[in-house]
């Protein structure tokens, strides 16, 4: 899978700086399916010069052939061939064969169909394949399998990740995570190789619900990760859905899953650090439609309930070093804003704003500020202790051992407009609800020290139904 993967990637990733990435492989002749618009080669725009940035191309009928190493024979009628600058070099005509000097591969074997500014340094991986009829070689060898890039399933700041068809395995679908050759990125991407490579070993049951890591490469600096296909994330389900928040049955059996994950991590000395909706994905999220008749709309009602954790590029060990600011800003515990440090019971924070969440169809927490942030925490939660206002660094959201905020100014009342306290929040009063709501309460504890265990949260009696 490692070649394939790569030769799949040729030109999909932009180098560091002038270059396209190619192929490191010995391999020969490829054969790519095109499921695309064929029109003439269009080059939109030209080299870039710094890291991480790309070669925006689109093309669309014939093919491009501005590349070294590679000769092609094109069945059809005459057509032109371009440079990276976009400049017209050459025509191919059916039957004759154009020859290139052999070298380093500097542009695209794919069709670039959707590509991201390169001002924003991202990686162009919306692709498919050359047209069918064109057969590029390089030496004298033939791997007879056809790959082929779907699209896109999500995007970052590290990079893309793109659904695959892997062929020559049955038309499995994979994703594939690939990172900008960037040095914080592929340190974060080695990071996560290493985590998911342990997972693995630790998992090799699959008992628990961590994505699994089928493969990796490193293709001239960008870091790409081969991963299962999972559906949706959370968070994109409840977007689709309008945010219909998810019933109580479908909380308790996600955040059952959801904990034994994470709580399998905190065993194995590790912090995940980044857990919020968007890293929650559902297997399959195939739905059935329905009517509400109380709401008046249609809602989706997923088929299954199962679940995967993913995104383990900030996932830290116990003994490494822990930095100041860890977690999206929405899910990030008081200790961390404080600077107070951090161990798993951040974690457990985070996975108590999602619950609420999931509950709500809302995020809890809806700012940007982290004075205000904290300010939210005490309209939700009540006071934040004085002996951990005494203990932070940030003096600034400090005064006289309180919260420095005025709840008269204009932040102040969009917080007590956006915000009330946790038990208001409840849609019902019946003992299921007081049990989640006990159990949110427990995990949005100020106090790290004090708060929940994902161990303790696993046995909280508001999972009992799932024990019978």
């Amino acid at each position: 899978m490692v070649t394939k993967q790569k030769d799949m990637l040729c030109g999909v990733l932009n180098g560091c700086g002038r270059r396209m990435a190619g192929s490191r492989s010995t391999a020969g002749k490829r054969e790519w399916k095109c499921t695309r618009d064929r029109s003439v080669a269009h080059v939109a725009g030209k080299e870039s010069g710094s890291p991480g940035e790309l070669i925006t191309i689109r093309h669309t009928k014939g093919v491009t052939l501005a590349q070294r190493g590679w000769s092609a024979e094109s069945a059809g009628p005459e057509r032109p061939v371009w440079n990276m600058a976009g400049i017209r070099v050459g025509w191919t005509r059916s039957g004759r064969r154009r020859r290139r000097k052999t070298g380093t591969i500097t542009a695209s074997r794919l069709h670039i169909e959707n590509v991201v500014d390169a001002a924003a340094e991202s990686v162009s991986v919306h692709a498919t394949g050359v047209p069918a009829q064109t057969r590029f070689t390089y030496g004298s060898l033939f791997v007879p399998f056809i790959d082929e890039i779907i699209g896109t399933l999500g995007e970052g700041a590290f990079g893309k990740v793109v659904e695959c068809l892997d062929h020559s395995k049955s038309n499995v679908r994979v994703a594939l995570k690939i990172i900008k050759n960037i040095e914080r990125y592929r340190e974060a991407a080695m990071s996560e190789v290493d985590v998911l490579e342990r997972i693995n070993s630790l998992d090799e049951d699959k008992r628990f619900a961590c994505v699994r890591m089928l493969d990796w490469f490193d293709h001239h600096g960008h870091i790409c990760i081969v991963f299962e296909l999972l559906g949706l994330s959370t968070y994109d389900f409840l977007k689709e859905n309008g945010f219909m928040p998810f019933s109580l049955n479908q909380i308790r059996c996600m955040a059952d899953q959801i904990f034994r994950a994470v709580y399998f991590l905190h065993r194995n000395k590790l912090t995940h650090t980044d857990l919020k909706p968007e890293n929650i994905l559902f297997v399959d999220s195939k739905y059935d439609m329905k009517y509400n008749s109380k709401m008046k709309r249609d809602e989706r009602t997923l088929k299954r309930l199962d679940v995967k954790v993913v995104d383990f590029g900030n996932a830290t060990y116990d003994h490494e070093h822990h930095t100041s600011v860890v977690s999206t800003r929405h899910y990030r515990a008081p200790e961390v804003i404080l600077e107070l440090g951090w161990n798993q019971s951040c974690d457990v924070w985070s996975l108590g704003c999602i619950l609420i969440e999931f509950y709500l169809g809302l995020t809890l927490f809806q700012t940007h500020d982290s004075k205000e942030h904290l300010a939210m925490m005490e309209r939700v939660l009540g006071p934040i202790p004085a002996h951990l206002l005494q203990k932070t660094r940030k003096r600034r959201y400090v005064h006289h051992d309180k919260l420095d905020w005025d709840e008269h100014s204009s932040a102040g009342r969009y917080v007590r407009k956006h915000c009330k306290p946790l038990k208001q929040y409840m849609s019902s009063k019946t003992p299921e609800h007081e049990l989640l709501f006990d159990l949110l309460q427990k995990m949005m504890e100020y106090d790290s020290s004090k708060r929940i265990t994902l161990e303790q949260a696993i046995g909280h009696p508001f999972f009992n139904p799932l024990r019978k």
